[in-house]
C-alpha cells in the first residue's frame, strides 16, 4: 500500500490543521474578480479545507489533486455535506502531481512540497513551471525550519531562493506573520511568477 494512502486509512494525519491555513486564506482573500474564474490547482490537497474556503470566496475553476484515493474520497464527502453544488466549480482528482497536465493561472502550495522527498524538489519546481501559464503564480506556505527525518521535510528561505529563482520571478519569500499557532515561527510564504 502506498505510504500516503496508508496514512489516510489509519488516520495518521498529524499535519491536518482542521481549517484552511491562515496565510493561504489571507492570500486567497486578496484575489479579486475576474481572477476567481481562472484555473487554479491545489496539489496534495489532503483534507481540502482550502477547497471549502475557495468555494465560499466565489472561485469557480478549481482543481484539487491528491495521490491518496482515501483523501480524495473524504474530501468529496465533506464537499457534498457542506456544498452540494461544488461540482459546478471544482474538480477533485486522485492522481500523481508529476503526471498531471494542465495550464493553470495559479497554483496554491500547502503542505505538498514538504511531503515529497527533497531529492524531488528540482523536479517539483520544473513541473510547477511546466503546468503554469506564462504569468501564472505559484503561491503558498513552505516550512522555514528543519525536521529530523521526514516527512515533513523542512528547508530554509535561502534554499528556496536558490531552487525557485532559475524558473520564476520571486515576488515574496519571507517568514509568515500569520501562521496557525502550531506552526508559528516555522513557515515562509512564497509568491513566484512564471515569466512570460
Amino acid at each position: 500500500m502506498h505510504y500516503w494512502e496508508q496514512r489516510w486509512q489509519t488516520g495518521q494525519t498529524g499535519w491536518d490543521l482542521g481549517a484552511a491555513s491562515p496565510p493561504l486564506a489571507a492570500y486567497i482573500d486578496q484575489i479579486k474578480e475576474p481572477q476567481k474564474a481562472e484555473p487554479l490547482l491545489i496539489p496534495g490537497c489532503g483534507s481540502g479545507y482550502e477547497a471549502l474556503y475557495l468555494l465560499d470566496q466565489g472561485f469557480t475553476n478549481v482543481t484539487m489533486l491528491d495521490l491518496a484515493p482515501s483523501a480524495v474520497d473524504a474530501l468529496k464527502k465533506r464537499l457534498d455535506r457542506h456544498r452540494p453544488d461544488w461540482e459546478a466549480a471544482m474538480r477533485v482528482l486522485a492522481g500523481d502531481f508529476f503526471e498531471h497536465a494542465g495550464a493553470y493561472a495559479r497554483i496554491l502550495e500547502q503542505t505538498f512540497f514538504c511531503a515529497i522527498d527533497p531529492a524531488w524538489r528540482l523536479r517539483y519546481t520544473e513541473h510547477m513551471h511546466r503546468i503554469l501559464r506564462p504569468g501564472g503564480k505559484l503561491a503558498g506556505v513552505l516550512f522555514n525550519r528543519d525536521f529530523d527525518g521526514g516527512p515533513p521535510f523542512g528547508g530554509s528561505i535561502d534554499e528556496y531562493q536558490a531552487l525557485f529563482a532559475p524558473y520564476f520571478e520571486i515576488r515574496t519569500l519571507a517568514p509568515c506573520y500569520n501562521s496557525a499557532p502550531p506552526r508559528a515561527g516555522a513557515e515562509a510564504f512564497l509568491i513566484a511568477v512564471k515569466p512570460g
